[in-house]
């Protein structure tokens, strides 16, 4: 099992997850994090960090998709370990539907 990040990142970009990170396996694009899944150790601790709940343990049904956009953008994008500012309009993308194909960008973040 690991832990990836799905949709709901997507405009919100949070990043209390990464402050508790353990092992440091959060990666920022443009507009979203995503984790590595080989380097996390599914502890667990992130979770429950996510204001957007966008944090899910793996063997929920349906997140496959969301295992191969963390597995692929985590090899590209830069680490990020430290907590950042939200963007000023994160919690007005909180609900909103259909963000991946409304919203994702597979450009880098700026990282630590």
């Amino acid at each position: 099992m690991t832990y990836v990040v799905t949709e709901a990142c997507i405009k919100c970009k949070y990043t209390d997850c990464v402050e508790v990170c353990p092992v440091d396996c959060f990666y920022e694009g443009d507009n979203m994090l995503v984790i590595h899944p080989d380097e996390c150790i599914d502890c667990g601790v992130c979770e429950p960090e996510c204001p957007a709940d966008a944090i899910k343990p793996d063997t929920e049904p349906g997140l496959e998709k969301w295992l191969e956009v963390n597995a692929e953008y985590s090899k590209t994008w830069p680490n990020i370990t430290q907590k950042k500012d939200a963007p000023g309009d994160a919690k007005e993308f909180e609900s909103v539907e259909g963000k991946f194909d409304k919203y994702f960008s597979a450009e880098p973040g700026t990282g630590d």
